[in-house]
């Protein structure tokens, strides 16, 4: 079976040989281990995430992975050391309202593990639903760094803002006495970047303002101006969503990108010609894209994905973590929610970008990082990797 294979590490040899004994309970019975522990005959995971909405396509990508992860995990099967695994899908459409009350509604009805938040926001409201019912949340693409350590219930399956702006450093030289701007919508996202490039690049002698700019505007040259009285040294830019192209457009149009250095996070595969011929001038931090790892992970996460319909991308990699992380959970907390949290704490797994570890004291996923520049293929551009980060030289600092 894969997932004893591939996801147990560190574990030990008899509950390796349990999970490749394991054979499915009949419906209604109760999965007991060789050691005598019981597990239930069934388990939920309720997943809520953007499948309308300004994220939407976010939502899909983790979707996405998460289904192939699931399979990859389970081999094929959906259960693991004799539980059955089925999964709740809730849309939140973006809305923290929704997420909250599809929370509830899920730990209403008896499920005590919930994944999936592609927004900041959402992902710290349902954060706080699992904390107040002791229920394990494994967040998603959602990347404020508050969601570290919010609570002893809720982990990462990806990256967050903190490992973005490490990464952004690693290009630049001596920042004692430069001035950095950062270049964020004024939301939980760019919040969190905005407070990560204080407190990393400050940390280095960096002077740190800020230009934010409300989520629905969709004109742009007033702030690109705003940029350049300024003077800063090096603009940092921190974007989601559909109005990335048109951002960028505004920052090309007025003269931004000649003045002076700018360095963003690469993003999905529909960002790749909304930079146009200014991609050259671009410094790309990355956390994921197809051809970056080299891993039989990455490859069966992207032949997965692709036999189901689905395109690999920019956050597929952290619904597929999640499920590997579920499933290694339900294995070792048998149904038991501090057990699986337990069990989580610490645990390092392959995934599709290599060696992955749960930090124990805040549930930071520490992995690697990637410099990536964009290179003009036929109609559009593709991303080509330049450097790959190690992963500490790009972990946040632990949360308290």
């Amino acid at each position: 079976m894969r997932v004893t294979k591939k996801l147990l590490l560190g574990t030990v040899a008899t509950t390796v040989a349990l999970a490749l004994a394991a054979c499915a309970p009949s419906v209604g019975t109760t999965a007991t281990s060789e050691t005598g522990d019981a597990g239930p005959a069934e388990i939920t995971i309720g997943v809520i995430t953007s499948e309308t909405g300004a994220l939407a396509s976010y939502g899909k990508q983790y979707l996405d992975g998460f289904k192939a992860g699931l399979d990859y995990a389970t081999d094929g099967s959906n259960e693991v050391n004799g539980t059955k695994i089925t999964v709740d899908y809730r849309d939140d459409a973006g809305d923290v309202d929704t997420a909250v009350g599809a929370a509830k509604e899920l730990i209403g009805e008896g499920v005590t593990i919930l994944a999936g938040s592609a927004a900041s926001g959402v992902a710290a409201a349902v954060a706080e639903q699992a904390g107040q019912n002791r229920v394990l949340f494994v967040s998603g693409p959602a990347a404020a760094d508050a969601l570290t350590g919010i609570n002893e219930y809720t982990f990462r399956s990806g990256r967050q803002s903190a490992q973005d702006v490490a990464t952004a450093g690693t290009f630049l030289g001596d920042l004692s006495g430069k001035t950095v701007t950062v270049f964020a919508q004024n939301t939980a996202f760019g919040q969190g970047n905005e407070a990560a490039v204080k407190a990393i690049l400050g940390a280095k002698g960096a002077t740190v303002n800020s230009v934010l700019v409300a989520e629905d505007v969709t004109e742009f040259t007033p702030f690109a101006q705003q940029i350049l009285t300024g003077s800063p040294d090096l603009v940092f830019v921190a974007w989601a969503g559909a109005t990335s192209g048109a951002m960028w457009q505004a920052m090309s149009q007025q003269g931004v990108l000649d003045a002076v250095p700018v360095v963003t996070g690469l993003g999905d595969a529909a960002t790749f010609g909304a930079y146009g011929e200014a991609s050259e001038k671009i410094s790309f931090l990355n956390y994921y894209f197809p051809g970056g790892p080299e891993s039989d992970v990455n490859d069966a996460m992207i032949e997965l994905v692709e036999a189901a319909g689905g395109t690999p991308d920019l956050f597929t990699p952290d619904g597929f973590n999640a499920a590997i992380m579920l499933v290694h959970a339900i294995a070792e907390g048998r149904g038991d929610v501090d057990a699986m949290v337990s069990a989580l704490e610490g645990f390092t797994f392959d995934g599709p970008k290599g060696s992955l570890t749960v930090r124990a004291g805040d549930h930071a996923l520490i992995q690697e990082m990637y410099q990536v520049k964009l290179v003009a293929g036929g109609d559009s551009f593709v991303p080509e990797l330049v450097d790959t980060v190690a992963a500490e030289d790009v972990a946040p600092a632990e949360a308290p």
